[in-house]
């Protein structure tokens, strides 16, 4: 069975089979995908998909409304915490994100409906025939990074943007060998949320 190229550990060929580039619509998994790209920066997916279960704990599922609410002696028990990346800059990041994130849901009714127009509501669908072709960033990621920023989100450059916007399938950028760019496709055209 061929997979794109990166997934090449048992915790990267689990979530590519899985979740990668399939179309996200519900809020809180959003959330948690706009944490853990944050997260990334500088660092491997591998190790964050290691610590993934540790920030589901420490950040309360990824419950925006909760994590707006931490207090500063909430994030220094945060800080504490070996599971998670102990980055401060990091963990505030998250607090001021999930503020900025229930504005935006204010404001949009859903951050899905903020998110999905940067890409016309549907997914981009792309035909890479190998990864090094998959830019690190497009005009779309500058455009929603740009935006986030404007909104008062930290950690959400244009590359980190992208790289979310791959996970949460508003981009199918898996490999046209990948048995699971086809897959992928699908589910985009009929709106399927979560993962499969």
């Amino acid at each position: 069975m061929t997979r794109c190229a990166w997934a090449a550990t048992p915790a990267s060929v689990a979530y590519h089979d899985r979740e990668w580039g399939v179309p996200v619509y519900d809020d809180r998994l959003l959330f948690e995908f706009l944490v853990l790209e944050g997260a990334q920066a500088g660092l491997s997916w591998e190790t964050i998909l290691r610590k993934r279960e540790a920030y589901r704990k420490a950040f309360v599922e990824f419950d925006p409304k909760r994590v707006a609410r931490f207090t500063p002696a909430r994030i220094e028990r945060v800080l504490q915490d070996p599971g998670i990346v102990r980055n401060r800059l990091k963990v505030e990041s998250t607090i001021s994100n999930a503020r900025a994130f229930l504005g935006v849901q204010k404001e949009c009714g859903t951050f899905a409906s903020y998110v999905w127009q940067f890409v016309g509501g549907r997914p981009k669908i792309n035909r890479w025939q190998s990864l090094r072709e998959v830019p690190p960033r497009t005009l779309e990621s500058d455009e929603l990074s740009n935006d986030l920023r404007r909104r008062g989100f930290r950690f959400v450059g244009s590359t980190i943007c992208y790289a979310f916007m791959q996970a949460v399938g508003m981009v199918n950028d898996h490999t046209v060998d990948c048995f699971r760019h086809d897959v992928v496709t699908r589910l985009g055209t009929k709106g399927t949320r979560g993962s499969l």
